[in-house]
């Protein structure tokens, strides 16, 4: 036998054994994934400071001695639960913003009692919003915040933004943020406005199952359910990939249901009208006017999202007056801009050198 075939035949003998130990381990560990319990999540120590209604305002435990001057308000979207922020140790954006010395706060959600179907897109961006920045100025002495927010979270600080002009928002961070709801394609077609009666939608249940929504993801992908437990299988020999898997699933899984009108706007005045991105927007009264907002713009989106479309969040440039405006298109998809190892090695250090000068 000659050196070469001796090193084929090496080769092949250790592709096998690696094989049969992925085999023997994926059946091992498969069982222990049916028995497991829920993924432990959340990785940093928080404080609850505000209540009212549906929001919850935390706030993070400093890890460093020194921290910036500029508090840091994240807020979720309605529909989604605020650990997604700080899924685990090595996976945690609010861990990765700690670390950094930001003072971080999540503006979070509590599914919705049945008196409070009727909240709408108002409450959230004229009431919860700014009575979490009085509470985080009356706490800290500073008036000013950098606001972000996540896919409908990032909307609705975007909102808040517009209706406030030069009183609080100094900084805006906008993570997979939908301005333009025309590129909303999922949304488009699961609402079409042609076969989708929403007032009746809303009117018969009051308070919007998270069901309802995640069967707009299921309708839009159909496969994508059955392709991610095959995934998980062909992946459970891998332990970091199970745990991050686990922890994603209940996320997921653990979709809120919101409230009605909230719901019955998002579709109309968001989706139907476009009302944002075409400046006919109105707040009690008062036009959510996009060129309001002139201060520093940090637009993060994903290259692959299938939910949140480039198209989508893009005319923020040109319909704000901000000179100070700066974009990241992130690889990877919707979820992989606020949790996981690949955020933390190549977007979470873009985003504290785009912060911290601004943070001072």
């Amino acid at each position: 036998m000659s050196e070469t075939d001796q090193l084929t035949t090496e080769a092949i003998a250790e592709r096998v054994r690696r094989d049969v130990d992925r085999a023997l381990k994926r059946n091992i560990k498969g069982l222990d994934f049916l028995t497991a319990p829920r993924a432990e999540v959340g990785a940093m120590a928080k404080d609850l400071i505000h209540r009212e209604g549906t929001a919850l305002l935390y706030r993070y435990r400093p890890v460093v001695d020194e921290i910036y001057r500029l508090p840091l308000l994240i807020v979720s979207p309605p529909s989604n639960k605020g650990y997604i922020f700080d899924l685990a140790p090595g996976q945690s954006m609010v861990e990765y913003l700690l670390g950094r010395g930001y003072d971080v706060f999540n503006l979070d959600w509590a599914p919705p009692r049945r008196d409070e179907a009727h909240l709408a897109i108002t409450d959230y961006v004229d009431r919860f919003i700014p009575d979490a920045l009085a509470k985080i100025a009356e706490i800290t002495g500073e008036n000013d915040v950098s606001l972000a927010g996540y896919c409908m979270g990032g909307t609705l600080a975007t909102i808040h933004a517009s209706l406030y002009p030069g009183t609080g928002v100094k900084n805006l961070l906008l993570f997979a943020t939908p301005v333009d709801f025309t590129h909303m394609h999922l949304f488009q077609k699961w609402a079409d406005k042609r076969h989708f009666d929403i007032d009746e939608v809303v009117d018969r249940l009051g308070i919007i199952p998270p069901e309802l929504m995640l069967g707009a993801f299921d309708l839009a992908r159909p496969a994508n359910r059955a392709a991610g437990k095959m995934t998980l299988w062909t992946n459970m020999w891998n332990d970091e990939f199970v745990r991050s898997y686990r922890m994603f699933d209940r996320w997921a899984a653990e979709t809120l249901p919101v409230p009605g009108e909230y719901f019955r706007e998002q579709i109309k005045l968001l989706m139907w009208e476009n009302a944002l991105a075409s400046g006919t927007l109105e707040i009690a009264g008062r036009k959510a006017d996009l060129a309001n907002i002139a201060g520093p713009i940090l637009n993060i989106v994903a290259q692959h999202d299938h939910i949140v479309s480039l198209e989508a969040t893009q005319p923020l440039k040109d319909l704000t007056s901000t000179s100070d405006y700066e974009e990241i298109i992130s690889k990877g998809g919707h979820v992989s801009l606020v949790a996981g190892p690949a955020a933390l090695r190549r977007l979470w250090p873009l985003i504290d050198e785009w912060l911290g000068k601004r943070s001072v």
